[in-house]
């Protein structure tokens, strides 16, 4: 290697490391998961910054009631919750971004920094990292779903369900997690209309078994929708028989899509250890990922529950155990 060349890459160096930021907690997601995580880092003074994403708040800004997380005894609205999450975070000296991740790199060894570039054109270095950035829901892509997301058009029976006690519902999907929730409806609406798109379901034989015993679960094959029907409010969907082509119409108040989710992981691929589906592996029992520095939470490695209490949990447990981490390096 020429003298040259080994100055130059010098100086590149160099200027890096000159026109980067230096920060000592970066959080990335501003869900429940990442404003938990950023009331416990700050408050342990870890001068936490939190890159918002895309989706300030996370998806609970889409919801319109919040009945399910403690301390809401008269529930409270999604983006209500979010901005009173944010003030509580920003109150212990947490600062608060509006911005996106576009680039990580996380090839440092343990005590090192990592990379973050935001909005393509800023460069953070980093002590610790905590990904919080979730997962977004599959929707159908119709323009009537999409209006009325909020107005009846839920991805969470478990979190919305509640709302429809005693009301007729339809629920989208053929897997484990459809059956499941159209279980979980069924308890609580007088009918819950199940519509797949093939003409059997996905869900194991147990789950299938499961539903087709329930009185109240009406299952349609080879169906698919066609268009909500409501102004405001869910009023019905029109269906079409995707193999003979005919239409009808149903009444229901609530639309459940439960046709999976999709983890907003595509920034670290080939940079963290993740399952087939975009999933953070994290060890058991904490939120250590297999990089040294960089914890997951929330929704972001949880595929089970997906609930705003228990991504709220996992985003503390990211500050304890970055807060560990940093112990550790000191001693």
């Amino acid at each position: 290697m020429s003298l040259v060349y080994y100055f130059y890459r010098l100086e590149i160096t160099n200027e890096h490391e000159m026109n980067a930021e230096q920060l000592k907690t970066v959080i990335i997601g501003s869900g429940p998961a990442g404003y938990t995580a950023a009331i416990y880092a700050a408050r342990a003074d870890m001068k936490p910054v939190v890159i918002t994403g895309m989706e300030p708040g996370g998806q609970l800004t889409t919801t319109t009631e919040v009945d399910n997380f403690p301390g809401y005894p008269d529930g409270v609205d999604g983006p209500t919750m979010m901005v009173e999450l944010q003030k509580q975070a920003e109150r212990f000296g947490t600062e608060v971004r509006i911005g996106r991740v576009t680039a990580v790199d996380f090839s440092k060894e343990a005590g090192g920094k990592h990379i973050l570039t935001v909005d393509d054109n800023h460069t953070i270095e980093a002590e610790v990292v905590i990904i919080a950035t979730g997962a977004s829901a599959k929707y159908l892509g119709l323009p009537s779903e999409q209006r009325l997301r909020g107005g009846g058009v839920s991805a969470c029976a478990v979190c919305d369900g509640f709302f429809y006690k005693g009301q007729e519902v339809a629920i989208v999907g053929a897997g484990d997690t459809a059956a499941e929730e159209a279980s979980y409806l069924s308890n609580i609406c007088t009918k819950v209309t199940m519509l797949v798109r093939r003409d059997e379901m996905r869900a194991s034989k147990a789950m299938q078994h499961r539903v087709n015993n329930i009185d109240n679960i009406e299952i349609k094959y080879n169906t698919e929708v066609e268009e909500v029907l409501g102004d405001q409010v869910v009023e019905g969907l029109r269906l079409i028989n995707n193999q003979d082509q005919t239409t009808s119409e149903i009444e229901i108040t609530g639309l459940f899509i439960a046709i999976g989710h999709t983890p907003n992981t595509s920034i670290f691929k080939d940079q963290i250890d993740m399952d087939d589906s975009g999933y953070i592996f994290t060890k058991e029992g904490s939120t250590h990922t297999n990089i040294p520095g960089v914890f997951a939470c929330g929704d972001v490695q949880d595929k089970e529950y997906r609930q705003a209490i228990t991504a709220a949990g996992t985003g503390c447990m990211s500050a304890l155990d970055a807060e560990r981490y940093l112990a550790a390096l000191e001693v």
